[in-house]
């Protein structure tokens, strides 16, 4: 069987990640915390994430380079400016702050305990591919992207 490498958008996998984060805080209300200021850190935290991943979004529209996750392949140009220069997955970091934010919003253990499964799906099954794609397009100019900023932050 073949790995689910660049199969699932990651927008898809974000709203399912967050839909199973909202049944898992129902099934083990238990496990719900008293958040001080938990509405605050939620918008703050979702504001954050869509304000990352729309930064990155523009970047790569400013680069009239594609944005689709699907296809690494379709990249016209080796995006590094902007929010580029400190996170290689701006759009996916933003994700995850947005992720951390309903966690925050549901203040359950069990909701939060989904953000690593998605960060670990997705440095195996999206990122990583990504970056094979584009070190097969662009080689040393990636390699030396690579080194310098981080995947994450």
């Amino acid at each position: 069987m073949r790995p689910p490498e660049l199969k699932v958008p990651p927008v898809l996998l974000a709203a399912v990640s967050a839909g199973g984060m909202w049944v898992l805080a129902r099934a083990a209300d238990g496990l719900t915390v008293a958040l001080p200021c938990g509405k605050v850190l939620a918008a703050v935290l979702g504001a954050a994430g869509i304000g990352v991943a729309s930064l990155g979004v523009a970047t790569f529209r400013r680069a009239r380079t594609t944005v689709n996750p699907i296809n690494p392949d379709a990249a016209s140009s080796l995006v590094t400016e902007g929010i580029y220069r400190y996170s290689r997955n701006p759009m996916y970091l933003g994700i995850v702050l947005a992720l951390l934010g309903w966690a925050a919003f549901l203040a359950n253990v069990a909701a939060l305990a989904v953000v690593p499964v998605f960060v670990v799906w997705m440095n195996a099954f999206q990122i990583a591919p990504e970056e094979r794609a584009l070190a097969a397009k662009f080689g040393a100019a990636f390699s030396g992207y690579r080194e310098k900023v981080r995947r994450w932050i």
